[in-house]
């Protein structure tokens, strides 16, 4: 068991609020960036932060199933 798994409802619907509250930022900060390493930095992490979110929403949706 993962330790996002043995979190709360609660608990993992507080991290699934961050991972967005993060994508909308990042979404932001990649508007704003000039430079291709810019973005290439910032698209790397918002992948990063999508892929988080969608484990986190697929273990909340199993649990919910329960």
């Amino acid at each position: 068991m993962s330790y996002e798994e043995s979190l709360s409802l609660d608990e993992l619907n507080d991290r699934i609020a961050i991972l967005e509250g993060n994508i909308r930022q990042l979404i932001e900060q990649a508007a704003a960036a000039s430079g291709e390493q810019n973005e290439e930095r910032i698209a790397e992490r918002i992948n990063q932060q999508n892929e988080e979110l969608d484990r986190l929403l697929k273990i909340r949706e199993a649990r919910q199933k329960k």
